[in-house]
């Protein structure tokens, strides 16, 4: 199945697009607001091809987790005909100057899940999603430039590249990774303000005009001679400037500007300076919203934001952000200084049950606070033990699942461990597996705190050494996500490598002995591998054109009390039209018989409803109309399919009569069928019908080549 079936089935099974208020994505999600999140059935959602598991969170929410793709598959879903109606929102952001608020965001999702373990404060749920989204949209680029760092350390320590800033390769290569984090403000800048709903580029401009080369010289005059015209103007800049030292031990400066005294200060790779910046240009751009008339708010809005907001963030919010950034180093170093076992083995125990509830971003920013004012990081280290046993677990699920035969789990768990090992992401394992098995959690943690006496104790007695002083525990001068391809980025890099190996096996060790499943859930698994399904491909390939009636369960007794073995059951036609060999109903799928045997109907002209082909539960009631589907009482189980790609037309033409969970009697009226709309949408009208469970039953015997009437008998089938 490929990404446009994907898209297309995930439509489908989310209620289609009648159900959907709004859609958005993140790195590996995708995350639906629906009018009812009840409609959707997860079995449905994970047999999909591509599709790593569904999470139902609350009446109006849902995530599809689809991993490193997931942007691949949301560009397909927006891409559909029937989508162009449904509110999309990108990376989970609305678009600048839309009013509409209707549904919730990842944000909101976030702050559902935050509210089951404490009262809802929508002030501090604000403040959490506006930090997350300004800064999940820059992953990808920071994993990126992590990766290119480590490759850089490992071609230095092989002697490939000199460790010598003279040389212009390294300088050049420095650069390829140094500019995300030079321009970090402007990302986050940029992010920020379209979380807020304020012109992004705005945001970034007001950013960038204290990152220019002539706010840089108004600090280095010497470096910036050229600005200043002539000697005149060099020695007034020079005069002007002011330099002390600070709390950190880096140098403060001043220099009068209109006057008053302006910090300056090298906002390079600063996050607490554009977060608070755009905090308060929202403020500001909405305010100016308000009273200028909207036939030049496109001129006068920015204008008078940036002539406003660049002053306000020089002289004040800048100075604020740094302050701010220096304080937390000073804190968070004296923190690792005096209680280093403390800190290393607190963070990896707590970050399994910040990252769901979306709250480890604050670390995160420290992190790169600590970079910028301390030149080193020291909670990637412990926060890498975290990483690894939640891996460690995933291995531990992955081996299981291939001894039990659990396909579904082994295709789940293997792509979550790609993932996380190779790329630092746990959410697939997170979403896909562990919050889905809550007994993961217990095992997982003797892995993380495993991992994190190790990093305490080794850190300890092999300190790091930056810039010639001793830093106990594992140091990083680069925000780097956490995976095997980083481990060359920290120091001491044996420390770091045996401590999280010891995250790693510590927790595979605990599943691989202790299981991940209840008794019930494993018994489950075994039964389902014992018996011969439809394959997951075979049914995933099927959402391409609809949903199918579910799989039987073991043969049942009939309502008459006894059992349907060697029993007849006639299926007949559900309306007016000439029967064919599915091989002939142009459609790949079920010409494959991957949904059973059964019969095409080439409708006749003067057909209008269709009706029940036997008697039983619709357990299947496609919201399209298209697709309908039948469990008999003695347990056969019916897919009948109007037209060929017809759920695209998102119920134009089908005028539905029944609903999911009713009781049929063959010939009930399941739907008016409006021929004349599929065709004008280059549709084909052919009806599929299928036992979508033949291989349970002794025969399926199709009557093709006949001309039908509803009640025709056009499928026999031996139980």
């Amino acid at each position: 199945m490929g990404n446009k079936e994907t898209a297309q089935a995930i439509i489908d099974e989310i209620g289609g697009p009648g159900n959907i208020t709004s859609l958005t994505h993140c790195a590996t999600r995708l995350r639906f607001t629906l009018k009812d999140a009840s409609r959707v059935d997860t079995d449905k959602i994970e047999a999909i091809d591509g599709v790593l598991a569904g999470v139902s969170q609350g009446a109006h929410n849902y995530q599809v987790v689809i991993g490193g793709g997931v942007e691949s598959v949301y560009n397909d879903i927006e891409s559909l005909p029937s989508m162009a109606s449904v509110k999309m929102g990108g990376e989970d952001d609305d678009a600048v100057g839309t009013d509409s608020d209707a549904g919730l965001s990842n944000a909101d999702v976030k702050a559902q899940e935050r509210a089951k373990v404490k009262g809802k404060n929508r002030y501090v749920d604000a403040f959490f999603d506006f930090l997350s989204d300004s800064f999940r949209p820059i992953i990808g680029v920071l994993l990126g430039a992590s990766l290119i760092i480590a490759i850089v350390n490992v071609l230095i320590a092989c002697k490939v590249i000199p460790n010598d800033t003279a040389n212009p390769t390294l300088v050049f290569i420095q650069a390829m990774w140094k500019g995300v984090f030079y321009f970090l403000p402007l990302m986050i800048a940029y992010n920020g303000a379209k979380k807020l709903k304020v012109d992004p580029w705005v945001g970034t401009a007001i950013m960038a005009a204290v990152m220019t080369p002539q706010y840089l010289a108004l600090s280095n005059p010497d470096g910036y001679a050229g600005i200043f015209g002539n000697s005149d103007g060099l020695n007034a800049a020079k005069a002007a400037l002011h330099c002390t030292a600070n709390s950190v031990g880096t140098q403060t400066c001043s220099t009068m500007v209109f006057g008053i005294p302006l910090q300056l200060n090298d906002y390079s790779s600063n996050v607490f300076v554009p977060l608070f910046m755009v905090a308060v240009l929202a403020l500001v751009y909405k305010g100016l919203q308000k009273i200028i008339p909207s036939s030049v708010q496109l001129v006068f809005v920015p204008f008078l934001s940036m002539l406003i907001m660049i002053p306000v963030t020089a002289f004040l919010l800048g100075p604020l952000g740094i302050w701010v950034g220096n304080g937390l180093g000073v804190v968070l170093g004296w923190l690792n200084l005096h209680a280093p076992f403390v800190f290393a083995i607190a963070i990896p125990l707590i970050y399994p049950f910040l990252v769901p509830l979306g709250l480890h971003w604050p670390l995160n920013a420290l992190m790169l606070a600590n970079i910028n004012t301390l030149n080193y990081d020291f909670i990637q280290g412990p926060m890498g033990t975290w990483n690894f046993a939640c891996f460690g677990a995933t291995c531990g699920v992955l081996i299981l699942s291939i001894h039990d035969k659990d396909t579904r789990m082994r295709e789940t768990a293997a792509g979550a461990l790609a993932a996380g090992l190779l790329g630092g992401v746990s959410e697939p394992s997170l979403y896909g597996i562990h919050l889905r098995f809550k007994k993961i959690y217990s095992r997982m943690l003797i892995g993380c705190g495993a991992g994190g006496v190790t990093i305490a104790v080794l850190g300890w007695l092999f300190p790091s050494i930056v810039k010639g002083q001793a830093v106990h525990g594992v140091t990083t001068n680069v925000f780097a996500f956490t995976s095997l391809l980083t481990i060359p980025v920290f120091s001491q890099m044996w420390v770091y490598a045996i401590s999280v190996a010891v995250a790693f096996f510590t927790a595979m060790a605990m599943i691989l002995i202790f299981d991940y499943r209840t008794a019930e859930q494993k018994a489950a698994v075994k039964a389902q591998a014992s018996a011969s399904p439809i394959t997951l491909q075979s049914k995933a390939s099927a959402y391409a054109h609809g949903p199918a009636a579910p799989v039987s369960a073991p043969q049942e007794t009939s309502a008459a009390g006894t059992t349907a073995s060697g029993s007849a059951e006639h299926i007949v036609s559900p309306l007016r039209g000439h029967t064919i060999p599915l091989e002939d109903t142009g459609d790949k799928v079920f010409a494959s018989h991957a949904l059973g045997d059964g019969v095409g109907i080439v409708p006749d002209e003067s057909a209008g409803a269709v009706y029940a082909p036997a008697g039983g539960i619709l357990k299947t009631v496609a919201k399209t109309g298209h697709a309908y589907g039948i469990k008999t009482d003695d347990g056969t189980e019916i897919l009948v399919h109007i037209g060929i790609d017809t759920v695209k037309l998102d119920g134009r033409g089908f005028t539905v009569a029944v609903s999911k969970g009713n009781r049929v009697n063959a010939g009930d009226k399941l739907a008016d069928v409006d021929y004349s709309t599929v065709k004008s949408a280059g549709y084909s009208t052919t009806t599929i019908m299928t036992v979508t469970n033949t291989r349970k039953m002794a025969s399926v015997t199709p009557h093709t080549d006949i001309d039908a009437e509803p009640g025709t008998d056009v499928i026999d089938v031996a139980h």
